[in-house]
């Protein structure tokens, strides 16, 4: 169970590597949520023991909650940071007219 998180979780970093690199700006948007999640679920896997659920300890006390208000921050901060992204690529596509980012490169200024 714990080999097949792993290699979810570097699937997904994969994913949002390849995602991120591409050079279309919708895609990296996509990208940047989907490295947002892996990093959640890499966060969760630390707290996860076996086949304990990670919110349960083995004796059945709670676990501790630190993990958990993580994940709530990295959620909240992972929409607001995708929400001005995709805000920022909507402003750069309509003034271009085109999704690639090197045709971006002219604003620099």
């Amino acid at each position: 169970m714990v080999s097949l998180l792993v290699l979810v979780i570097a699937a997904l970093f994969a994913i949002a590597a390849y995602a991120i690199r591409h050079g279309n700006a919708i895609r990296m948007v996509i990208g940047l949520s989907i490295l947002a999640n892996a990093v959640n679920f890499l966060i969760i896997s630390v707290g996860f023991k076996g086949d304990v659920a990670p919110f349960v300890g083995a004796a059945g006390t709670p676990a501790d909650p630190l993990v958990q208000a993580l994940i709530l921050t990295a959620i909240v901060i992972g929409l607001g940071v995708t929400a001005f992204a995709l805000g920022l690529a909507y402003v750069l596509i309509r003034e271009e007219e085109s999704t690639e980012v090197e045709d971006f490169r002219r604003l620099k200024g």
